[in-house]
C-alpha cells in the first residue's frame, strides 16, 4: 500500500496519531474571519456597521486557524477561505475540524488543495461530525484520499468522523456537541501544553453536558450574532450568560452580524470578554 495510504488507515483506526515532527513550540490562534453567513458588509447595505470605515467591522465569514507547535489547524473552511488564508499568510494545514455543514462553513473547502501541493502531496485529514462527514461526501463527491487517475488538480482529503475526544497534531481534541436549528453542530476543545482553547461559531443552546466539557478553559470563541433573538444564534445577553457559567479567562465573542458595532460593543464588556475581529491573534503558550 502507498505509504500516503497507509497513513491514512492508520489515522481512521486510531493507530497513527496525526503528528509528523516533535511538538513543543507555540499555541495559537488566529480568527480568519469573524462575520455571519453574509459577512459584513452586506450586499447593498448602508447602515452604520456597513459603512463603518473602522476596520475592525469587516467581517469575512467564521473561521479560525489553530498553530500547534508549527503545525496547523483549521477550523472551518468557508467561502472566504482563499482570500483569508492569503491576508493572514496562513503557511500550512495539516488538518481540518468542520463544526457544521453550512454553506458558510464549507464552500470554500476546495481550496485547501493547495496545501497539499504545499506539503508534497500529503493527504490532509479532515475531522467532523458523522452527520457532517457524510455531508462533505455529498457536497464535495470529487474529493477523496486517492490522487485523480487523470492527474486532475483534486483536494487530497480523509474525511474521518469524529464525535469523542482524540488526539492529533500532539493535542487533544474534544468534540463540542451544541444546538445550532436542526443540523449537527460541534463545537471543538483543544488542550495543549497545559493550555485550552474552545471555539463554538454557531450555537443558540450549549447542553448541560457541553458545559461539563469546557471547564478551566483560558480562551473561549464563542458565537454572538446581535442583541434581537435568533432562531439559531446566541444575542449578546444568551453569549455574556454562558460566558459568566463558563468563567474562560478571556472570552471572544465571534460570527457577529451588522447590527453590532465593535467599538460599541467593546466598551460595554465585561473585563474578560472581547469583542472578535478578523486577524485577531492570541499566543496561548
Amino acid at each position: 500500500m502507498h505509504a500516503s495510504l497507509e497513513r491514512v488507515k492508520g489515522l481512521r483506526n486510531g493507530s497513527v496519531k496525526l503528528l509528523d515532527k516533535v511538538n513543543t513550540g507555540a499555541f495559537t490562534l488566529r480568527i480568519l474571519g469573524s462575520g455571519t453567513s453574509v459577512g459584513v458588509p452586506l450586499i447593498g447595505c448602508s447602515c452604520a456597521v456597513c459603512t463603518s470605515t473602522d476596520k475592525h467591522d469587516a467581517r469575512l465569514r467564521a473561521a479560525a486557524y489553530v498553530s500547534l507547535g508549527g503545525l496547523g489547524l483549521l477550523l472551518d473552511a468557508g467561502p472566504d477561505l482563499r482570500q483569508q488564508c492569503l491576508r493572514w499568510k496562513v503557511p500550512r494545514v495539516d488538518a481540518v475540524f468542520i463544526t457544521h455543514l453550512h454553506a458558510d462553513h464549507i464552500f470554500g473547502f476546495d481550496d485547501v488543495r493547495r496545501y497539499n501541493t504545499l506539503q508534497g502531496n500529503q493527504v490532509i485529514p479532515c475531522f467532523g461530525g458523522s452527520e457532517t462527514i457524510s455531508g462533505m461526501h455529498r457536497v464535495f463527491p470529487y474529493i477523496s484520499e486517492n490522487p485523480n487517475p487523470q492527474g486532475l488538480y483534486r483536494p487530497l482529503i480523509a474525511f474521518i468522523p469524529k464525535s469523542k475526544p482524540f488526539e492529533a497534531l500532539g493535542a487533544w481534541l474534544t468534540p463540542l456537541p451544541v444546538e445550532h436549528g436542526n443540523v449537527e453542530t460541534f463545537g471543538l476543545r483543544i488542550d495543549y501544553a497545559g493550555r485550552s482553547l474552545a471555539y463554538i461559531p454557531d450555537v443558540h443552546k450549549i447542553p448541560a453536558s457541553t458545559l461539563a466539557l469546557l471547564k478551566g478553559l483560558d480562551v473561549l470563541v464563542l458565537n454572538c450574532l446581535r442583541d434581537r433573538p435568533h432562531p439559531t444564534h446566541l444575542t449578546r445577553q444568551a453569549a455574556l450568560d454562558y460566558a459568566a457559567v463558563i468563567a474562560a479567562r478571556e472570552t471572544l465573542l465571534t460570527h457577529l452580524s451588522h447590527d453590532i458595532l465593535h467599538q460599541e460593543l467593546e466598551a460595554a464588556l465585561p473585563p474578560s470578554v472581547h469583542v472578535a475581529y478578523d486577524g485577531l491573534f492570541r499566543v496561548l503558550v
